[in-house]
């Protein structure tokens, strides 16, 4: 079968973030995009071949762009694009009732606890087919990939018995094979305590441990292992108990830490070597020390703040402790129904105290390395997944000044146009 060429020239500003394949960037190097004016890329099939000024390319690798589909990106934005390291892709229904709640003066844990929040999507979810949940889900992609996310993270979580649990993983890998967006699944079967386990919270970990662990590896239906560390969910001790079991059976930790109050979740990231903390509204001056010496990422969840109508994660800080700081929707039908991204960046500006330049590593290379995928995709690099994002602004500084807006022009995933100018291509499916 003959290569297929993608060659994009011109581009305003061309944000490569190279440099960071290995380790997530972190500190000053968080400010260094590594522009390059009048920029271009040359795709071949599914990997970016060549990086530089467009003259350049053009003299060295004449021949192969005269095949190349080409693509002018004069007076825009060409970038890597987003991978989102947190969602909760897979469920059924949604709970805008909660929404009007939480305006009148309810919180969050006071809504779960009286049988609303995860338990009510839980519901929903139990009594969806998987049909119904792959319909309900190709929207939620759809909707990323309009605003130029092209991987993403999904968690289970919302059946909390294996049978529902297994429905949501088997839809995403399903999803993984079928969209043009990669997803990675995480397994995330202590998202709350069931309410038939609601006096026995120790038995339903035993159940996860002894039982739904095994079978997750078995069928190979997940990469991580994650579990909602919370006053009022499960303790540290039971959330360590869980996390090594599932390291011991070779899933990844991942934990939601330190949301609702400080409770030692950032600490415990360390403690078990998990690859990423997630939420960290709470988190402790010594939980965010201890996650930059083990190396443990940050995914901070502006919406989530946002649409609680909470003060956010303190971002500023984490960064400048030295902690690998990613960004994410933390897409879900409570706390965050959202697929927009670049929102969650403009957020982390503006109420999290990120720079315009930082917000990018944290929804591109720094997010990809929270999800294992830092040497596949996240930055531009020649060997790299053709993953790009071309955006209708003239420089990266309006992604942010303009806000609330979606600039997409195009995505490329995997040297494929599947969205151009802001529309989706008919075929969003992957090419086998």
């Amino acid at each position: 079968m003959s290569s297929t060429y993608l060659f994009i020239k011109h581009a305003n500003e061309l944000l490569t973030l190279k440099g960071h394949s290995q380790q997530p960037a972190v500190k000053a190097a968080m400010n260094q995009l590594h522009v390059i004016n009048d920029g271009a890329i040359l795709m071949k099939d599914e990997q970016i071949v060549a990086i530089g000024e467009t003259d350049e390319l053009l003299s060295q690798f004449h021949q192969e762009i005269n095949l190349a589909e080409i693509i002018d990106a004069s007076g825009k934005v060409v970038m890597p694009g987003l991978v989102d390291p947190h969602t909760h892709l897979v469920y059924a229904g949604s709970r805008e009732e909660e929404f009007n709640m939480r305006l009148n003066g309810a919180t969050y844990m006071e809504i779960m606890n009286n049988g609303g929040g995860i338990h009510a999507t839980t519901t929903k979810t139990r009594a969806a087919t998987i049909d119904e949940l792959k319909e309900e889900s190709i929207k939620r992609l759809d909707r990323f990939l309009i605003h130029g996310v092209t991987t993403i993270e999904a968690k289970s979580g919302y059946g909390l018995d294996w049978e529902t649990e297994y429905k949501q993983l088997f839809v995403a890998k399903e999803l993984n094979h079928l969209h043009a967006i990669d997803i990675v699944s995480t397994f995330m079967g202590a998202h709350a305590i069931p309410v038939e386990y609601k006096e026995r919270p120790d038995v339903f970990i035993d159940l996860i441990i002894d039982e739904m662990l095994p079978l997750v590896v078995e069928e190979e239906l997940a990469v991580f292992n994650d579990v909602f560390c919370e006053r009022g969910v499960f303790t540290p001790e039971q959330s360590k108990r869980l996390l090594l079991a599932g390291k011991n059976l070779g899933l990844i930790p991942k934990i939601h830490a330190d949301e609702i109050e400080p409770y030692g979740g950032a600490e415990l990231a360390a403690a078990v070597g998990a690859i990423s903390a997630d939420h960290l509204l709470k988190a402790s001056d010594e939980g965010i020390k201890k996650m930059a010496e083990a190396g443990v990422i940050a995914v901070l969840l502006p919406g989530t703040a946002f649409f609680l109508m909470e003060a956010a994660a303190n971002g500023r800080k984490m960064i400048d402790e030295g902690v690998a700081v990613a960004l994410s929707t933390d897409c879900n039908p409570g706390s965050s129904p959202t697929a927009s991204l670049p929102f969650m960046m403009n957020l982390a500006c503006m109420h999290m105290g990120l720079t315009p330049a930082e917000a990018i590593y944290a929804a591109t290379i720094n997010a990809a390395h929270a999800i294992g995928k830092g040497h596949e995709i996240g930055s531009l690099e020649e060997g790299k997944k053709a993953d790009v994002l071309i955006l209708d602004v003239p420089n990266y500084m309006q992604t942010q000044y303009l806000y609330g807006m979606n600039h997409t022009h195009s995505v490329i995933k995997a040297g494929r146009i599947v969205i151009d100018n802001g529309a989706l291509v008919t075929n969003k499916l992957k090419s086998h």
